[in-house]
C-alpha cells in the first residue's frame, strides 16, 4: 500500500495536509465508516482520491451534480489517475471503454449520481468488481435538516446492503450536529469516526447592511475591489438578467446565470468567469458548487438566503485563496415576510421556517456575527469579537433598557407558550393582524405598549434579551428564565443597544 504522503506529493505536488485529511484518510484506510465535515475549499476530494490510489480496486463516488462530477473526471485525468463517470449523456463507445477499464482494474473512480448508482441493474454490474470504498459527496442531501434535502440521497441507505464490508465516507462542508447525526443514521453507518473541521474563515469580512438604494451599494462593493472577481447571489431568475445587464450598462463586465439557462450558455459563463472574462455574476443558488475559483474577492446576497447553511456555503466561495474578502448581506425586513410566505405556501414544516428565524437573527444580531454563525454550527469561538464583522468594527452604544426589558419579559408572559419573536413583536406593537385576532391576543394587558419603537428594534432587543440571558429560544419559541424574575422586579439593571437614528 503506497505512502499517503508519497502519493499526496507525486500526483498533487503538496508536501503536506490540510487540517483533518490525514485523519480522515487514515480512518478510511483502517476500513472505519468516516463522516468528514470540512469548510468550503478544505479539500474535502483529496479525502476519498488518495485513499482510492492506496486502496486500489474501485472507489465509487457518489455526487449530485454532472458539471461537478465533470471537472472533477478531467482533473484526475489530467494528474495521470483513471477516473470516469457514470451518467445518462454516455455514448456507446465511452460506456465500453469504462466497462473495459473496469475489468482490467484500472479504473480508480467512478462517479455515478445517486439515482444512477441504487438502479438494480447498475449495483448488479458493479458487485462484479473490487469495490474498496465508497464516497459519498454533499451528504448532508440525505437529511430533512439539511439545507438541500434531496429525497433521491435516501436511497443511499441500501448501499450498506449492497456492498457489506466496503467502508463509507460521508462528506460536506455545511452541516449542523442535527444533519451530522442524521448522515450517520441514514446511510446505517456502524460506529463511524466523525471529524469537524472549523468553519471560521478567519480572512473572510461579515457585513448586513439595509437594502436602501441596493444598487448603490453593490456598486459602492464592486468598486472597492477593483479589478477582481465577485459573485451576486439573487433570489429570481429575473434578477440575475436585470442585475447583469444593469452593470453591464455602468462598464462591469458581467454575466447572469440560472438553472434556467441553456446548459452551453451556463457552461460559458462559468468558464469565463474562472478564466477572468467575467468580472461578475450575478447567480441563483444554481451556482457555485465545484467552482474551484481561489481569488474570489467579494460574495454579494442582493436578497435574503433561506437558513445561514446556504449563506455559509455561498460565502465560502469568497478567499479561497486565503486573502482577505468581503461578504455583504444587504437586508431587508419585507424579504423575511416574502421568504415566509413562500415556505408556508409550500407547505414547508417548521424546520424551515426556524432555519429562516435563525437567518434573520444573523442579520439583527448586536453581537460578533462570526461567533453567531460558529455557534450555529456547534462551534465556540473563544474571543468576544473577532474584528472583521461590521458588528465587531461599530462600537454599538447602549442605554438603560430596563423598562423596555420588563415590558417585553411581561410580553412573553402573556402570550401563549407557543410564541415566537413576530407574535411577542405584534403583541408589542398593536397588530392587528389575523394570528393576534384569532388567538385574542388584543385582549392582553401589554397589548400596543410598545408602539414608539419599530418593528426591527423590538426584534434586535428581544435577540439581546436572549444574548444576556433573560431570554431562551427553544425551536423558534420564545420563554422566560430564572434571570426573568428579577427584571420583573424591578430588582435588576438591565442595558440594551441604543435604537438606530433615522
Amino acid at each position: 500500500m503506497p505512502a499517503i504522503d508519497d502519493l499526496l506529493k507525486k500526483y498533487w505536488g503538496y508536501t503536506s495536509f490540510r487540517p483533518h485529511q490525514r485523519e480522515i484518510i487514515a480512518s478510511v484506510l483502517e476500513g472505519r465508516d468516516t463522516v468528514g465535515i470540512l469548510a468550503t475549499g478544505s479539500g474535502k476530494s483529496l479525502c476519498y482520491e488518495v485513499p482510492a490510489l492506496s486502496l486500489g480496486g474501485l472507489t465509487l463516488v457518489i455526487s449530485p451534480l454532472l458539471s461537478l462530477m465533470k471537472d472533477q473526471v478531467d482533473d484526475l485525468n489530467l494528474r495521470g489517475i483513471s477516473a470516469a463517470a457514470c451518467t445518462g449523456a454516455l455514448t456507446h463507445r465511452q460506456r465500453a471503454e469504462i466497462e473495459r477499464q473496469l475489468e482490467d482494474n484500472t479504473l480508480r473512480l467512478l462517479f455515478l449520481s445517486p439515482e444512477k448508482c441504487m438502479q438494480p441493474g447498475v449495483l448488479k454490474f458493479l458487485g462484479q468488481f473490487p469495490v474498496r470504498l465508497i464516497a459519498i459527496d454533499e451528504a448532508h442531501c440525505i437529511s430533512a435538516w439539511g439545507h438541500t434535502f434531496r429525497p433521491e440521497y435516501r436511497q443511499l441507505s441500501g448501499l450498506k446492503r449492497h456492498f457489506r464490508n466496503v467502508p463509507i465516507v460521508a462528506l460536506t462542508a455545511t452541516a449542523i450536529p442535527e444533519v451530522r447525526t442524521d448522515i450517520a443514521r441514514h446511510l446505517g453507518l456502524s460506529e463511524p469516526r466523525e471529524f469537524v473541521g472549523t468553519f471560521n474563515r478567519t480572512n473572510l469580512r461579515y457585513a448586513v447592511v439595509p437594502k436602501e438604494k441596493p444598487m448603490a451599494l453593490l456598486l459602492a462593493c464592486i468598486n472597492r475591489h477593483r479589478k477582481a472577481s465577485g459573485i451576486v447571489y439573487c433570489s429570481s431568475k429575473k434578477k440575475t438578467e436585470d442585475l447583469a445587464r444593469d452593470l453591464r450598462k455602468y462598464g462591469y463586465s458581467a454575466a447572469a446565470y440560472h438553472a434556467g439557462l441553456p446548459a452551453a450558455v451556463r457552461e460559458k459563463v462559468q468558464d469565463d468567469f474562472l478564466s477572468g472574462r467575467v468580472q461578475v455574476v450575478c447567480a441563483t443558488v444554481a451556482f457555485g458548487m465545484g467552482i474551484d475559483k481561489p481569488d474570489v474577492r467579494y460574495v454579494v446576497h442582493y436578497d435574503l438566503p433561506k437558513n445561514l447553511e446556504s449563506y455559509y456555503q455561498e460565502t465560502g466561495r469568497a478567499g479561497r485563496d486565503g486573502l482577505d474578502s468581503e461578504c455583504l448581506l444587504l437586508y431587508s425586513p419585507e424579504d423575511y415576510g416574502t421568504l415566509r410566505s413562500m415556505l408556508e405556501h409550500d407547505g414547508s414544516d417548521g424546520r424551515q421556517i426556524r432555519k429562516l428565524q435563525e437567518m434573520i437573527g444573523y442579520c439583527e444580531t448586536t453581537e460578533c456575527r462570526r461567533k453567531y454563525l460558529l455557534r450555529y454550527f456547534g462551534e465556540a469561538y473563544a474571543g468576544e469579537t473577532c474584528g472583521m464583522c461590521d458588528t465587531c468594527e461599530r462600537q454599538g452604544e447602549t442605554i438603560d433598557g430596563t423598562a423596555y426589558a420588563r415590558r417585553i419579559l411581561g410580553c412573553v408572559e402573556q402570550v401563549p407558550k407557543s410564541a415566537g419573536i413576530d407574535l411577542i413583536v405584534d403583541v408589542l406593537r398593536g397588530s392587528k393582524n389575523a394570528r393576534v385576532r384569532e388567538k385574542r391576543l388584543d385582549l392582553l394587558q401589554v397589548y400596543a405598549t410598545g408602539t414608539e419603537q419599530s418593528k426591527k428594534q423590538y426584534r434586535i432587543w428581544i435577540l439581546d434579551l436572549i444574548e444576556q440571558g433573560y431570554l431562551e429560544q427553544t425551536g423558534g419559541r420564545i420563554s422566560l428564565t430564572e434571570k426573568s424574575a428579577g427584571v420583573l422586579k424591578g430588582e435588576v439593571r438591565v442595558l440594551l443597544p441604543a435604537p438606530s437614528k433615522k
